[in-house]
């Protein structure tokens, strides 16, 4: 368990100070454990035979990364404008805009005219992405009990609820 104690965390004063910190402080540890979790659904995903096949080949051959995940976490059932759909993913617009060319290309997303403004265009989920969005909803699923599994239901409870409570605080930053 890493020591997260004001001792433990605080700054070095000589060269060659202890700096085991780095590794082992709380954001590197989420981090680590969010690319875990995303790798295993992905993992999952490229070998759920409800995937279309050429989408499930992407994924297991590494070219479907969490960056395209951002899609499937954020986009709306009904579509979004790109602009809406950056911001919730906390990505740039053209950073977005080059996730959502690649996902059109895959055929899991099209763009459509936005009937609230014709000037603005939606991007929408095809039939493939909304199956891809249910293979992702059941990897997921799966991930989630493994973690559980591996943890434990009492320390995986806790560790929801806290990062719920984390997540959803505001800093005042």
């Amino acid at each position: 368990m890493a020591d997260f104690s004001p001792a433990a965390v605080s700054t070095p004063s000589a060269p060659g100070a202890d700096d085991r910190w780095r590794q082992t402080h709380l954001g590197r540890l989420m981090g680590s454990a969010l690319r875990r979790f995303d790798a295993r659904v992905l993992q999952l995903m490229a070998h759920n035979v409800e995937v279309p096949l050429a989408l499930s080949n992407l994924a297991a051959r590494d070219q479907v990364t969490a960056a395209h995940v951002h899609i499937t976490r954020h986009l709306a059932l009904q579509g979004d404008r790109l602009t809406d759909l950056a911001q919730r993913a906390g990505m740039t617009k053209q950073a977005m805009a080059n996730l959502v060319d690649q996902c059109e290309a895959w055929g899991l997303v099209t763009r459509q005219a936005d009937p609230l403004d014709a000037r603005a265009r939606r991007v929408c989920f095809t039939p493939t992405g909304l199956a891809w969005l249910q293979a992702f909803r059941d990897a997921v699923a799966q991930a989630e009990a493994e973690f559980r599994a591996e943890v434990g239901q009492d320390v995986a409870t806790v560790v929801a609820i806290g990062l719920e409570a984390y997540a959803g605080g505001d800093t005042g930053v």
